[in-house]
């Protein structure tokens, strides 16, 4: 399954599900309507409490939310024709698919040619930082670039994973239990100010420097995270080429390590590094007006427009 959020006249987002290139099923709105055709009481209430419209939470249901999900959408396919719980993509608005998790947290220095290129030693433990949810941005939104704050503003290509259900010390083999889905992600990062100091976080977590998207794409639909080819353009030319079987620290690795040093919750999110190829290795910055495309196969692709701010 493909989970988004979505949003109509300018109304908080709300999770759906993506059934075809256009077209999206409001999950717990197709559940209402299931549930009032057999002439249940407290439909809503139910519907609420089943597939809540917030993902994390929605997330934390586990198999029970998953499999009601994928009855509550059939039912509303078959009934299309009366059913207002489907909508068109493009008479809606997309935001990312996950939006307020309880942590965000990034890999750095995870692809070798990368290491190379920022004139690293290989680590030998995974190197990991954070980002704050107010980072999060949809698929398609702008980047307000404040010049006056950083003149370096760089790009990171990377795959994403979201856990599933709660964990800790979880075994390697075991990993990929607990993990939800994938998904596409930029860390766009202010590299001067992430230098100005020995910690990373105040250049790695302006707002909105972590769009998210097209979809989260359920784990059974991702056959092996290790081999995806993962891209990234600038303005159309490529700046980024790679594959995640180059991961140096995988995803069950990462699964392992993170979760013998802290609980993984559901809806956590997991940047797992970016490859070779990022701006501040060839003094190549985004400037205002750049089109920023990162594109990961069996996912989809996530473009963000650079817009120049001023301050206010």
């Amino acid at each position: 399954m493909k989970f988004l959020t979505y949003s109509t006249n300018n109304n908080p987002l709300r999770l759906g599900i993506l059934v075809d290139e256009n077209k999206i099923v409001d999950p717990q709105q197709a559940y209402i309507e299931l549930l009032k055709e057999s002439d249940l009481k407290r439909a809503v209430e139910i519907a609420n409490a089943l597939l809540p419209e917030n993902p994390t939470e929605f997330i934390a249901g586990g198999d029970l939310t998953l499999k009601t999900a994928k009855e509550a959408v059939t039912y509303s396919l078959e009934n299309a024709e009366k059913s207002s719980a489907i909508y068109k993509k493009e008479n809606v608005q997309i935001g990312a698919p996950v939006l307020k998790p309880n942590k965000i947290i990034c890999v750095g220095l995870n692809y070798k040619n990368h290491i190379l290129e920022m004139k690293r030693d290989f680590p030998v433990h995974p190197v990991i930082f954070a980002k704050f949810a107010t980072a999060i941005s949809g698929p398609n939104d702008t980047f307000p670039l404040n010049s006056n704050l950083t003149k370096k503003l760089d790009y990171e290509a990377e795959l994403a994973f979201v856990i599933g259900k709660e964990g800790k010390d979880i075994p390697y083999e075991d990993a990929l239990d607990y993990v939800f889905g994938y998904t596409v992600a930029n860390d766009i990062t202010a590299r001067d100010m992430q230098k100005r100091t020995i910690q990373w976080l105040q250049g790695k977590t302006l707002d909105k420097s972590l769009p998210l998207g097209p979809v989260l794409v359920t784990k059974d639909e991702i056959t092996d995270p290790h081999s995806l080819d993962i891209s990234l353009t600038v303005n159309d030319e490529v700046r980024q080429k790679s594959n995640t079987e180059q991961l140096l620290f995988n995803v069950n690795h990462l699964v392992e390590f993170l979760s013998g040093i802290f609980t993984l919750e559901p809806g956590d999110i997991v940047l797992t590094g970016t490859p070779g190829g990022v701006g501040e290795a060839q003094n190549k910055f985004l400037q205002n007006g750049d089109r920023v495309k990162v594109e990961i196969a069996g996912i989809g692709a996530i473009e963000t427009t650079i817009m120049e701010v001023t301050e206010s």
